[in-house]
């Protein structure tokens, strides 16, 4: 924020909506809202960590947004996906110590060379980190019984793709990294013309980063058909 005051930019925390393709209403942390207009216009949200949209996920699981603000220790670890982002967070799990697990869907690092890819797993296999492979998870749940020895701990109860069977394992941590949704559902782009990728939810633009309002651009991981984490 200092540099930003140094090169006289008005940093304002306040949420943005789209009233046309110049203006937009902020509002505050206090609901205060006020209206803003511009000639042109770059939008850049970003996105959030996806859940996977079974019963406990948002209660029990933590993303990798919260990964680096944990205030305890997150002991034995399953990680959910198989993207980049899961595998850098199982990868630097494992070197810290902890007992560290991969539940993968499918292939790992889809998109990439799957040649590297394939190299890649086996070398976190073979330096410590498990792999439980062709599963996804069906359910979270709280141990309470006060007789179990793994009271507080969470229970993943996970489904094999190939065989369909269900089984389950405990863990102290499950993060998930199942991909991310772009933020560009509450902020009434409708209202300023630009429109979405209605698969994605990403903005669609040109190769000059225009989006359909030719007066606003669009950049970083809210962008469709571009690469993602990229910062801008």
């Amino acid at each position: 924020r200092t540099e930003m005051r140094d090169q006289n930019v008005e940093y304002k925390n306040e949420f943005g909506v789209f009233v046309d393709d110049h203006t937009i209403e902020c509002t505050n942390k206090r609901g205060e809202k006020r209206t803003i207009t511009s000639e042109y216009v770059v939008f850049a949200p970003g996105g959030r960590p996806r859940y996977l949209g079974v019963p406990g996920d948002k209660e029990m699981c933590i993303t990798s947004d919260d990964i680096f603000s944990l205030q305890t220790p997150p002991g034995k670890t399953l990680v959910v996906g198989a993207s980049y982002i899961a595998l850098e967070c199982a990868g630097f799990l494992t070197a810290f110590g902890y007992d560290t697990y991969v539940m993968a869907r499918s292939i790992f690092l889809r998109g990439f060379d799957q040649e590297v890819a394939e190299h890649i797993g086996n070398y976190m296999e073979r330096h410590g980190t498990k792999m439980i492979k062709r599963c996804v998870p069906v359910g979270f749940e709280r141990i309470t019984d006060e007789e179990d020895e793994n009271k507080g701990r969470i229970r993943c109860t996970y489904k094999n793709l190939d065989f369909g069977f269900e089984t389950s394992e405990v863990f102290d941590t499950v993060l998930l990294a199942v991909g991310r949704n772009a933020c560009t559902a509450e902020v009434n782009l409708e209202a300023a013309g630009v429109e979405l990728n209605p698969k994605t939810g990403k903005v669609l633009v040109d190769e000059y980063d225009q989006t359909t309002a030719k007066n606003i651009y669009a950049i970083g991981d809210a962008v469709d058909t571009r690469q993602e984490l990229t910062p801008v």
